[in-house]
């Protein structure tokens, strides 16, 4: 059957590269995403569909949040792009070449370039060893630095991450730093590479909340200075407004909703990302905007839908019809640089809806 051009008035989106990048603006584009698939086979006949042709690209001095319960397929993305997992089909770009990972030499040069940090900073440095060792690997690996050179930039990458002064902090083990230093080591670890991406997959969820917004502005820093294009993977849909340029919103492996940051966070059209709006803690009581209709939390969850080839959010819409439960919605243009997946935005978000007509965004049905 033939994709429709229009669903409710507006733009069937079938390349998301039609989608204009708020992230675009701020520097050239680095890496690309290209209907990247990935399936985990269950059992001799089943397969679980992880991730779902996502699309997306990463550019220079920018920050996108990848945001989404545990289970989404945020950390399954993240680990396609740092050459850890293979995927099922698409394609990874970097630099506008075709990354092929296979094969030991041209993985390292991959990981000069693209670097990953870890959830938890307990777990992802090795407690035998100081905090020296945790830089001087990668240092000596990437920049091929020895003697003076090589402790000037160890001295550099803490500086870098706010641990100073360095010495004393190079001396230390694992064990004898707070969570928050031992994730700052993790990004210096990962800054010794000196790298064009990097891959942040949750870093704060671990910390406590008075020095997550800390290290969030060590990040920021760093963007700017190293001209570094981040993937931010998080479930706070809060501290991605506070933190990236633009917000993919990930429900049970397929991209729900796409946009601005400030624009998806003050007036999420997708039912699921309301659901998250909602739920965050925000001080500036960001859930205020959203439509009268309670998106169901309690009922199912991302794992109870990854198998679903329909509308994987149905089980928990308000909004759902037998339409939901049989078809899988297109990606619909609700604005220059924002679209979201879903076949009953005018009842979910019916302000977003007259905006985006409004603006002209609709085409005349076919």
């Amino acid at each position: 059957m033939d994709q429709p051009t229009s669903v409710l008035g507006l733009e069937v989106i079938s390349d998301p590269a039609a989608i204009s990048s708020r992230a675009a603006a701020r520097g050239d584009l680095v890496m690309e995403a290209v209907s990247l698939s990935k399936n985990f086979r269950i059992d001799r006949r089943a397969l679980l569909s992880a991730v779902r042709e996502v699309s997306f690209t990463l550019h220079r001095s920018a920050v996108v949040a990848l945001v989404g319960e545990s289970g989404s397929g945020k950390s399954t993305v993240a680990k396609m792009l740092a050459g850890q997992e293979q995927p099922s089909s698409g394609t990874i770009r970097l630099d506008g070449r075709t990354v092929d990972v296979r094969g030991r030499r041209a993985f390292r040069r991959y990981k000069s370039e693209v670097q990953y940090v870890f959830q938890d900073p307990f777990a992802s440095l090795n407690p035998v060893h100081t905090v020296r060792y945790h830089l001087e690997r990668p240092t000596r690996l990437h920049q091929a630095r020895r003697g003076e050179a090589l402790q000037r930039e160890l001295v550099a990458l803490m500086e870098q991450v706010r641990l100073t002064p360095a010495e004393p902090f190079l001396a230390k083990y694992p064990h004898e730093l707070s969570g928050g230093q031992r994730q700052r080591v993790a990004v210096a670890r990962a800054l010794a590479a000196r790298p064009s991406v990097l891959l942040a997959d949750e870093p704060v969820s671990m910390l406590d909340v008075s020095i997550r917004l800390e290290l969030l502005n060590v990040l920021d820093e760093l963007r700017q200075q190293l001209r570094l294009a981040v993937l931010y993977i998080t479930h706070d849909i809060a501290s991605a407004r506070y933190f990236a340029d633009e917000v993919l919103v990930m429900y049970a492996g397929d991209i729900v909703e796409r946009g601005p940051a400030e624009e998806v966070t003050q007036q999420p059209a997708h039912p699921y990302t309301q659901l998250l709006v909602s739920s965050a803690p925000d001080p500036d009581d960001l859930g205020s905007v959203l439509h009268h209709g309670k998106t169901k939390a309690s009922e199912g969850g991302v794992e109870g839908a990854a198998s679903i080839e329909a509308c994987r959010f149905h089980p928990r819409c308000p909004f759902a019809t037998q339409q939901c439960r049989t078809t899988r919605p297109p990606l619909l243009r609700i604005g220059p640089s924002r679209a979201a997946a879903c076949w009953r935005l005018d009842a979910a978000a019916p302000a977003v809806i007259a905006g985006a007509r409004e603006r002209g965004d609709e085409v005349r049905e076919t």
